[in-house]
């Protein structure tokens, strides 16, 4: 049966993974079109300010990769292989949690369990790290700080899951003491309490481009716009909502599949005998 689950979150996660990519690729690619032009014509600026003042610029070397080939292939690769992890890990925790619940209270729809878990991966893995860190397009954030924005980023999302599965464990500790819902409650308390700590503990980052100015300090190019970055975080979100939602409903379909199946093989057996 693990090997079944596993199969299906692989599947779920695959589905999921091209599903959020078409909307990537027409809503939130060609945002990021947008701040990859900026980018450019900021550096163009930047080094006509340089040599108007004497000093010389440094050419990047140009891309390694086109734009075609990173928003199709590279976008497209990077989207279906992070939804299959997703669903590996989903599947995974599916499993402990379904060893549990279904022994414990045989009456468990596995559907709803899935629907439960599939709203704690969303908040754990995406909604909180997003929430201390939003996540900004191309051009936006300092090349000195990539190395701490990185490290404060994952360390967020290992503890926003760690203290999930914490939160869960206690939820489940307390069910039989205080009941389900008030267990429950307790549990998404204790969770926030917990990444609301490790958040405050972490530092901030906001390193949005402001205007590039000359000697005399006026503007000679605009900062980078504030709508890009909005539009960009809206997509970004949504985009997460379609692949943690397709995962979820795809992976409940499939549990249902597979006990209807269970239960005709179970009829057939007991004809067979009967």
């Amino acid at each position: 049966m693990e090997k079944k689950f596993i199969g299906a979150g692989l599947l779920s996660g695959l589905i999921a993974g091209i599903v959020s990519f078409v909307f990537a690729r027409f809503y939130l690619e060609p945002v990021v079109a947008k701040a990859v032009d900026y980018e450019g014509e900021r550096s163009e600026a930047e080094e006509t300010l340089a040599h108007a003042a004497g000093g010389h610029s440094h050419g990047d070397g140009g891309e390694v990769f086109t734009r075609a080939m990173q928003e199709n292939l590279g976008a497209g690769v990077g989207n279906v292989v992070f939804a299959l992890c997703m669903g590996a890990f989903f599947a995974v925790a599916f499993t402990v949690l379904w060893s549990y619940l279904g022994n414990r209270y045989p009456a468990t729809d596995a559907r709803a369990v899935a629907a439960v878990l599939g709203a704690i991966g969303f908040v754990a893995v995406f909604g909180v790290p997003f929430f201390a860190y939003p996540a900004n397009p191309p051009a936006v954030g300092d090349d000195d700080t990539i190395g701490d924005r990185t490290g404060a980023f994952l360390t967020i999302t290992i503890a926003s899951v760690v203290l999930a599965v914490a939160a869960v464990v206690l939820a489940l500790w307390l069910r039989p003491r205080i009941g389900g819902l008030v267990s429950a409650v307790v549990g998404g308390a204790a969770y926030l309490v917990g990444v609301g700590i490790t958040i405050a503990l972490l530092p901030s980052f906001h390193e949005v481009p402001e205007p590039v100015r000359n000697d005399a300090g006026q503007i000679v190019f605009p900062g980078f716009p504030a709508d890009v970055v909005g539009d960009f975080r809206v997509y970004t979100i949504v985009n997460q909502v379609i692949l943690w939602t397709v995962l979820t409903v795809v992976f409940a379909l499939i549990l249902g599949a597979m006990s209807r199946s269970k239960n005709s093989t179970a009829r057939a057996v007991g004809a067979t005998h009967g």
